[in-house]
């Protein structure tokens, strides 16, 4: 059987203006300031505490009758940023 023509292509160079710089590469892999990792933990954990308080006793608790459904924002809000700052952690 006859074999097929291999082509040769150059190796690919993106062009230079679409490379972030050196000050940008070395920014990026600074490590996070001491008070990240335990900001990020406290709004987890304040969210998840928050609504649990609301499904056990959110009927008993005024603020939490007059939120109404407005109690899963105010829950997952904090969740959600800690889990934004466990993606910028290093």
């Amino acid at each position: 059987m006859p074999k097929s023509k291999v082509r040769k292509k150059a190796a690919y160079t993106p062009p230079a203006d679409t490379l972030p710089s050196a000050r940008t590469r070395a920014a990026a892999k600074e490590p996070s300031p001491p008070w990240w990792a335990p900001v990020m933990v406290l709004l987890m954990v304040a969210g998840l505490a928050y609504i649990v308080v609301f499904y056990v006793r959110g009927d008993k608790i005024p603020f939490m009758i007059s939120l109404g459904a407005w109690n899963y924002v105010v829950g997952f809000a904090p969740i959600i940023v800690g889990l934004v700052m466990s993606m910028k952690w290093r």
